[in-house]
């Protein structure tokens, strides 16, 4: 029984890991590296963990973002953007005027968004851009980048640093490490942030998980224990009725954003699925919402070419502007040297029983509590609210 860590950054050595590095894990799983050249992609570097039964592509370059998942037979878990990526952090430009910039990037199953705010752009009394959308630790490249396999847990974990630090400003560190399970189709983030300044700092995190086709389609469902929901804005308010199925690609030209108030367990421990129209495939989710006890829905159902896609969206706050977040008390507050953590699951669900095993742990959460549908965006949910 032993553990064995390989370090990918800050070195000159290239690992290309099998069986033969770590016998005790077993046969079939490969972890290898390599950087894209040319084009929007040029620079970014590429981990793939393959577990015999998924393969997972990391991006340390993108803040240690997911780019996507992929099965032996070819079929991907992820989205098809109209942005053609993995881009390179140095042609995204988070800070343009508009404050969009970050979309320029944006085509991964798995992006954060934070550390120092997570949603809308917020501008100044003078127009100046003071927070762009997302935040900015998606863009920026990770450090001492390490392989860690345990062949007592049978684990595969990549880690990386990510630093949001500015001087006279926060100063933030991200440890993001994504573990899978030999043989499995699931995968495990475990984060820390600390604030590594001599003063405090504010910060919000949400995880943007994005599906596309085939999993999402005209049929599909989201399903979650939901003790209250809400529409974000006006413009979400005529769906509300439908929030838990999905339309095909081109049958709506407008996004629609609920926030949502979700149950969880004795141990604030809860569970979301999203499932194929004909329940025989499927992603749940499972984290704790003490830490992350804000859940956004975002429905994007445009054409397949201007991105087809829904985003499963577990955060620290809902991603409204920074300042009215702050002044819900939806910014965690980190005192000179503290750490905030978390951990959120992903198991891509390739069978009809796996996903009636997901309803059924959703169901046991839900009990016999009613869900409070809000019609128009809520009070302290929303600035939109009336």
């Amino acid at each position: 029984m032993s553990t064995k860590t390989w370090i990918l950054s800050d070195s000159d050595t290239h690992s290309d890991l099998t069986s033969a590095n770590m016998p005790g894990l077993g046969e079939g799983w490969r972890v290898s590296q390599r950087t894209f050249c040319g084009g929007l992609r040029d620079g970014v570097q590429l981990i793939e963990v393959d577990t015999g039964q998924m393969r997972l592509s990391i991006l340390p370059t993108r803040g240690m973002g997911i780019w996507r998942a992929e099965l032996p037979g070819g079929e991907r878990l992820g989205w098809e953007s109209p942005v053609h990526g993995p881009v390179h952090p140095k042609f995204v430009p988070p800070t343009e005027p508009s404050g969009f910039g970050w979309l320029e990037g944006f085509d991964e199953l798995v992006v954060r968004c934070g550390l120092e705010s997570n949603g809308e752009p917020v501008f100044d009394e003078n127009g100046r851009l003071q927070y762009p959308l997302h935040g900015r630790i998606a863009n920026r490249p990770a450090q001492h980048v390490s392989i860690i396999l345990d062949d007592s847990a049978g684990t595969i974990t990549v880690r990386g640093v990510v630093e949001e630090t500015r001087f006279h400003f926060q100063k933030l560190q991200l440890t993001a490490s994504i573990t899978l399970q030999v043989g499995s189709t699931s995968f495990t983030m475990d984060d820390q942030i600390k604030n590594v300044g001599g003063t405090p700092a504010g910060m919000q995190m949400l995880y943007h998980i994005n599906f596309g086709a085939p999993l999402l389609g005209d049929g599909a469902q989201f399903v979650a224990p939901v003790r209250a929901i809400a529409p974000q804005k006006p413009v979400s308010a005529s769906a509300i009725d439908a929030w838990q199925t999905y339309g095909p690609p081109g049958s709506d030209t407008s996004e629609q954003v609920f926030f949502f108030d979700l149950l969880s367990d004795a141990t604030n421990q809860t569970h979301v699925l999203l499932k194929n129209a004909d329940s025989e495939s499927g992603a749940a989710i499972r984290f704790n919402t003490e830490h992350l006890p804000s859940y956004t829905v975002w429905k994007n159902m445009v054409a397949t070419a201007d991105g087809y896609v829904t985003g499963l969206e577990p955060g620290t706050n809902f991603p409204n502007s920074r300042r009215f977040e702050k002044e819900q008390g939806r910014v965690v507050e980190l005192a000179a040297g503290e750490t905030w953590s978390t951990q959120v699951a992903v198991d891509w669900l390739t069978s009809a029983a796996e996903v009636a095993s997901s309803e059924q742990a959703i169901r046991i959460l839900q009990g016999d509590v009613p869900v409070q549908l809000h019609s128009e965006p809520r009070l302290g949910w929303s600035p939109a609210a009336k």
